[in-house]
């Protein structure tokens, strides 16, 4: 990623020790990203609110007023913005706890500038390619798509509305155009992983992924996190489908992975 790619990204971060703020903050300005820094979870909540339009968050653990944990509650609620925790903290437990959260990766301290920046960039990347995956059609030529789509609105006028992007299981419907996912048209809310882990399987539901085959999909990117990050992801999908009876669904293949049922 050149450093005039990189130059329109803005990148929120949050740490209390002010001398590792400013060392990340300018060694990412040095390669192009607009940086903002904020002291406290506290702090952070404020600029969230008054700039918002963040590409990356890089965030602390242990903050001042919000903690990092809250803080990325907090976020989830309202955005699906990258989001790498920075932490001194190096037990399983607690990544999962952050992975559960709705975190995208995460670095222990002290790590290396270089390694951050490659983190950096591959969140950043993924995050650009979703809506040009979606665009591709996922195997679909994009030249063909498009005039498909011109000639069902010449030959129907009064239907000039869009084709539906919407995939189908059961009585799941999943929109990759519009992220929407929902269970006999109830909404389900899902992280921006999640989503992409139901879309892989949904697109190929008689397949068994395995996890490494899900994090290739759901990242679109080489992962830097744990394998057991996939079964917290899965766990957390089915949580939100248990409600609907639909958490079933999704099946566990032992020794390989994951399927549709």
């Amino acid at each position: 990623m050149s450093q005039a790619a990189v130059s329109a990204y803005r990148v929120l971060i949050i740490e209390d020790d002010a001398d590792i703020n400013d060392i990340v903050a300018a060694f990412l300005a040095k390669q192009g990203f607009c940086c903002t820094q904020a002291y406290s979870g506290s702090e952070a909540r404020l600029v969230l609110a008054a700039q918002g339009g963040f590409d990356l968050i890089i965030t602390d653990l242990m903050l001042p007023g919000l903690s990092g944990n809250q803080l990325v509650d907090l976020i989830r609620t309202t955005s699906q913005v990258p989001i790498i925790v920075t932490s001194a903290q190096d037990t399983p437990a607690e990544k999962l706890t952050l992975f559960e959260l709705g975190v995208d990766d995460y670095l222990v301290k002290p790590f290396d500038l270089n390694e951050l920046l490659a983190r950096v960039t591959v969140q950043l990347r993924h995050a650009s390619r979703l809506s040009e995956s979606v665009s591709a059609g996922h195997g679909e030529d994009s030249s063909s798509a498009a005039r498909s789509s011109r000639d069902m609105q010449e030959a129907s006028p009064s239907h000039a509305a869009r084709p539906s992007t919407t995939l189908t299981y059961k009585d799941w419907q999943l929109d990759p155009e519009a992220r929407l996912f929902s269970v006999a048209t109830t909404p389900v809310k899902l992280t921006r992983t999640e989503f992409n882990i139901l879309e892989a399987l949904v697109r190929r539901p008689s397949k068994v992924y395995t996890k490494q085959e899900l994090f290739e999909l759901a990242w679109q990117e080489e992962a830097y996190v744990e394998e057991k990050a996939i079964n917290v992801h899965i766990s957390n999908i089915r949580s939100k489908l248990k409600p609907s009876g639909t958490d079933g669904y999704i099946e566990t293949v032992w020794g390989i992975g994951y399927k549709l049922a």
